[in-house]
């Protein structure tokens, strides 16, 4: 699975994104490198990339533009956001940016390995699903192409969103505390902020709802997590 994977990685400090690499090229990962934001969208035009291992504070356009336009023309690309400590979670997951995943500076490289194969692991077992439909009227999930449709419209969902809206949607009325979330679509004992999970239901929720500010499918259950409402 990683032999063919290639990581891009967008990070202007030279030592940092050196360091990046050499830990990921020792677990078998293909790396590409950019210094800047415009040079890392170039790479990305030019060549197959599956995760961009992305920088927030970088020269000429930052990393929030750059993951937005990623979402924008590359939308099945992973993402992983580094940022300084003094930034905010909300800001770094921010409904209009789809980031998959987050660390904060410093970080300790083999959990950003780590972090890399889980959503490859993601990425790689929605593709490796059969062709069956799931069908929970209005919404349809093909798994084989790892799509998701309202209303027979096309729904843009990162990695990340699809796995969250599958698993509801495979198990109606059953309420998930955060933690369950993350070991489930995270795949690993997330060092962090749950809140992770409560930005990406928040997004999901501008997606799919009729009112996101009044959410019918997705219901918040209070003091426990999310349950998908069970028609």
């Amino acid at each position: 699975m990683i032999l063919d994977k290639r990581i891009l990685v967008v990070e202007d400090e030279e030592h940092i994104r050196k360091f990046i690499k050499i830990n990921l090229e020792r677990e078998g990962f293909v790396v590409e490198e950019a210094g800047t934001g415009e040079e890392g969208l170039n790479i990305v035009k030019s060549k197959s990339i599956d995760v961009v291992v992305l920088d927030i504070m970088l020269p000429g356009i930052d990393g929030f533009e750059v993951c937005k336009i990623l979402r924008q023309e590359f939308s099945k690309i992973g993402i992983i956001m580094l940022t300084a400590k003094s930034q905010d979670i909300d800001k770094i997951m921010g409904l209009e940016y789809g980031t998959d995943d987050y660390m904060v500076k410093p970080f300790n490289p083999i959990e950003l390995v780590l972090r890399v194969k889980s959503l490859l692991r993601r990425m790689d077992s929605s593709k490796e699903e059969n062709q069956n439909m799931i069908v929970d009227i209005p919404f349809r999930i093909d798994k084989y192409s790892r799509k998701f449709y309202k209303e027979n419209k096309e729904i843009e969902l990162t990695p990340t969103e699809y796995s969250i809206i599958k698993l509801f949607i495979e198990n109606p009325g059953k309420a998930f505390n955060r933690d369950e979330i993350l070991n489930l679509v995270w795949g690993y004992d997330f060092v962090g902020d749950s809140k992770i999970v409560d930005v990406n239901v928040r997004r999901l929720r501008s997606k799919i709802e009729d009112d996101p500010s009044d959410p019918y499918y997705i219901e918040t259950v209070w003091g426990v997590g999310y349950r998908w409402r069970d028609k």
